[in-house]
C-alpha cells in the first residue's frame, strides 16, 4: 500500500506555523514544554509550527495565545488558521492531481503558485512552466514507460494549470528565465516538436524575460551549477525567498538570506554573460528554422 502523502505545506500553512513559532520562541518555551502545557504531543506543536499539521484544532491555537501571553493575537490567527485549515482540499488546483504530483513537488507547486517573481536558471532541459505539450509527452514517456494516456494527460494537465501564473491577467508572475544553449540543442522528441517549442519560448508574453547562454560562454562560474529557481513573493504573503534545486533523487530549499544571495549573485553572473533578450528572441527563432529543414 502507498504510504499516504504529508498535507499540503501552503502559503496560509507556513504563516501560521511561523507565527506560532515566533511567539513560543518570545515567550522562551522550549516546543516540548509549550506542548506539554497545552496538553499536546512534541510532534504535533512541531507539525502545526512547520505548517504540515494533518489537522488544525483552533482549541490548540487559542491554548497556545493563553499560554504565550498573547490572548490579543488569537483572532488574526484564528482567520488565518481557517484559510490554512481550508486548504485540506479546496480551492488548490494541484488536490485533484496528487497521482502525477510528487510528494516533494507538492511544496514546490505551491510556492510557484504564490510567488511574485521567478529568476530560473536551466542548463539542461525546459522547465514544464513553459513546456509545450508534444515536448511534455516527449518526456513523460521516456519517464514514465509504463504510464497509460490518461496518466500523461493529468501530467500534462499539471502544466497547464502550472503555467496560468504565466498568462493570467492579473498580476501574472514576472520570470527571469536563462537557458543554456544546450536546451535548444538538445532534441526532444522530434524536429517538429523542437520547432514549435522555440516559436513558443521566442513568443512568450512581455512578464517574462528570456535570454540563452551560448555555447561560446564557456564556464562563467568555473563549475556548472545544475538547476534552480529563486522564488520571491509580495511582502503581504510574509513569505521568504526561497531558493529550489530540483534533483534527480529528491529537491532542496533553501531560505537563509546568505544562500538567497549567493544564487542571485551566480544567476547575475551568468546574465552578464548571456545574449540579450532581443538577441536571445532571434536566436530562438533562427535554431527553430534550423530544425525546420
Amino acid at each position: 500500500m502507498a504510504r499516504p502523502k504529508k498535507p499540503p505545506t501552503t502559503i496560509p500553512r507556513r504563516q501560521l506555523g511561523r507565527y506560532l513559532r515566533d511567539m513560543r520562541q518570545e515567550a522562551g518555551l522550549s516546543i516540548q514544554n509549550a506542548a506539554r502545557l497545552i496538553e499536546r504531543g512534541t510532534g504535533t506543536l512541531q507539525r502545526l509550527e512547520k505548517g504540515e499539521a494533518g489537522r488544525i484544532r483552533f482549541l490548540d491555537i487559542q491554548a497556545l495565545c493563553q499560554v504565550y501571553g498573547t490572548t490579543d493575537k488569537y483572532p488574526a490567527l484564528e482567520e488565518l488558521a481557517k484559510a490554512a485549515a481550508s486548504n485540506d482540499g479546496e480551492g488548490l488546483w494541484w488536490h485533484e492531481y496528487s497521482d502525477a504530483i510528487r510528494a516533494d513537488f507538492e511544496l514546490y507547486v505551491s510556492l510557484e503558485s504564490s510567488a511574485s517573481k521567478l529568476t530560473i536558471f536551466r542548463p539542461d532541459i525546459l522547465s514544464g512552466l513553459f513546456q509545450k505539450a508534444s515536448y511534455a509527452r516527449a518526456l513523460d514517456r521516456l519517464y514514465y514507460p509504463a504510464a497509460n494516456e490518461d496518466e500523461l494527460d493529468q501530467r500534462w494537465n499539471v502544466r497547464v494549470n502550472r503555467q496560468r501564473i504565466i498568462t493570467r491577467r492579473r498580476t501574472p508572475v514576472q520570470v527571469d528565465l536563462l537557458l543554456d544553449e544546450t536546451v535548444l540543442r538538445r532534441v526532444v522528441g522530434d524536429a517538429w516538436t523542437m520547432t514549435n517549442q522555440l516559436h513558443h519560448l521566442a513568443d512568450l508574453p512581455a512578464n517574462v524575460t528570456v535570454q540563452v547562454l551560448p555555447f561560446t560562454s564557456g564556464y562563467p562560474l568555473g563549475v556548472a551549477p545544475g538547476p534552480f529557481t529563486v522564488l520571491e513573493f509580495d511582502r503581504v504573503t510574509g513569505e521568504k525567498p526561497t531558493v529550489y534545486v530540483e534533483g534527480y533523487r529528491g529537491n532542496m530549499y533553501y531560505d537563509k538570506p546568505e544562500a538567497v544571495t549567493q544564487y542571485r549573485d551566480t544567476f547575475s553572473r551568468l546574465e552578464a554573460q548571456a545574449m540579450s533578450p532581443a538577441d536571445s528572441k532571434q536566436a530562438l527563432r533562427r535554431i527553430a528554422r534550423e530544425y525546420e529543414q
